[in-house]
């Protein structure tokens, strides 16, 4: 209802009615080279239950692109500013949100961070007004360290993190600490982002097989995911401590908050519509 009152009150306005409502939705995968991140990465019952909430709900992407390089990587901040033109200029986007998960926000805070980097970046950072990232690794993760060490849980972790590719040596602590310290904006101490970056936290894990709950987003992924946290603080969602998700912007909520049943959100569930989520970026949107 608020948009279409802003719409309508612009109308009245006597102002042009091309593209002054024209919100657009970008989808931003995490670690990965994703080629269908619909189906793969996301699942379209998350993606159409939340672009449902765009004032024209045609007008949102999901964005494929080579995750698993340094965020600043043709292949990744390179592909998703080529992406996002493509989406902003086929369809007269004036007002672009982006609904990012897990290294896919460090992605987007490079793009954010570095405007003379990349002749596409003022655009985007132009027409971008809001993003939620959903369990964003802006801290990095002490999994990240454990994998490029070839701990011995490593093959647990390779159906999350791939093997030693250069995003997971990215998101090491004192990677993710000095990239934040001297590239990036909007963590603590550090130049704002100049946009709404507001994060959903995922604080525990359940797999009790007796749970029906354990069992959204698959079982034997909320297992695994339990396993890594013994590697973690007490507040984690099995891949990233609280603290790191909370790094950069504001905190929207922290799962238990606002999720149906106050339910926890792991990481694999936090990208899923699992207990509400998808309804309440919908809402949010």
């Amino acid at each position: 209802m608020k948009r279409l009152i802003q719409c309508t009150a612009l109308l009245l306005g006597l102002f042009s009615t091309a593209a002054l409502c024209n919100t657009g939705l970008a989808f931003v995968h995490g670690t990965g080279k994703q080629t269908d991140a619909l189906n793969d990465y996301w699942t379209k019952e998350f993606v159409n239950s939340v672009r449902a909430g765009l004032p024209n709900s045609a007008l949102y992407t999901v964005v494929n692109c080579d995750f698993e390089q340094y965020m600043w990587d043709d292949g990744a901040a390179g592909c998703l500013a080529q992406q996002l033109t493509q989406f902003i200029d086929e369809n007269a986007i004036t007002n672009l949100k982006i609904i990012t998960h897990s290294n896919g926000g460090n992605v987007v805070r490079w793009i954010l961070s570095n405007p003379s980097s990349d002749g596409r970046y003022p655009l985007i950072i132009n027409k971008t007004t809001h993003i939620i990232a959903l369990a964003p690794s802006s801290g990095g993760t002490p999994l990240a360290d454990a994998v490029i060490a070839g701990n011995s849980f490593e093959q647990t972790l390779g159906w999350i993190l791939g093997f030693g590719n250069n995003a997971v040596k990215q998101q090491q602590v004192a990677d993710m600490a000095y990239y934040n310290a001297n590239w990036l904006y909007g963590t603590a101490g550090r130049p704002s982002l100049g946009k709404t970056f507001e994060s959903v936290v995922g604080s525990d894990v359940d797999s009790a097989i007796w749970d029906g709950d354990s069992y959204c987003a698959g079982y034997q992924n909320q297992v695994a995911l339990e396993f890594t946290q013994n590697w973690l603080d007490s507040c984690s969602d099995g891949f990233l401590n609280c603290s790191s998700q909370s790094a950069a912007g504001t905190v929207w909520f922290k799962d238990k908050q606002k999720t149906k049943g106050s339910e926890p959100l792991s990481h694999q569930q936090s990208r899923r519509a699992c207990f509400n989520l998808d309804s309440l970026v919908r809402d949010r949107i």
